[in-house]
């Protein structure tokens, strides 16, 4: 079990999302007031190639733990500020198989659909931090570190100091791949 420790959500296509005392997840949707929010993809990128195909990235998760591991690297990054919208602490989100199911707070439920892409904006935060997010596994194997990205099965407020439960599927498990 995890804990959420931080919110954010923006309401424009900003970068970085701002902190909320909490978030509401509508089944299907996402954030209420995001600009991620929707049945059909949001990001501008995919807008471009299909407006159609389902919006597999309605949540983004990142584990705070980035956060340290960035800090030793020279990069100062705050909750929001890489666009998640549930920061946590306690659990190695990138690790958790396809289609896991987190039990956040008293009623929301978010299936984990893959992990987040990230791209070069985040050097807009600060040069070089894009590499810093990225690693390679002992077989020389991309390692995406920005988080992952779900999909709401069952709406509830969120707030920091919320629990978060990991239900994994039934195995074989799936590995995360970018969505």
């Amino acid at each position: 079990m995890g804990t959420v420790i931080s919110v954010s959500k923006s309401n424009s296509h900003t970068f970085n999302k701002y902190q909320s005392d909490k978030i509401l997840l509508l089944p299907g949707l996402g954030v209420e007031g995001d600009a991620h929010m929707g049945e059909t993809v949001k990001h501008r990128s995919r807008v471009a190639k299909d407006p159609t195909q389902p919006n597999l990235r309605q949540v983004h998760l990142m584990h705070s733990e980035l956060f340290v591991e960035l800090r030793e690297k020279g990069f100062e990054v705050s909750p929001g500020q890489m666009g998640e919208n549930i920061t946590t602490q306690g659990i190695d989100l990138l690790e958790l198989p396809r289609d896991t199911v987190l039990s956040i707070g008293e009623t929301a439920k978010v299936q984990v659909t893959g992990l987040r892409n990230p791209c070069k904006q985040i050097d807009s935060i600060k040069p070089g931090l894009m590499n810093a997010v990225l690693d390679r596994d002992e077989d020389g194997n991309l390692v995406r570190k920005a988080g992952i990205m779900g999909v709401v099965l069952v709406g509830g407020e969120v707030r920091a100091g919320d629990n978060v439960e990991i239900n994994l599927p039934p195995k074989p498990y799936k590995k995360l791949e970018r969505v």
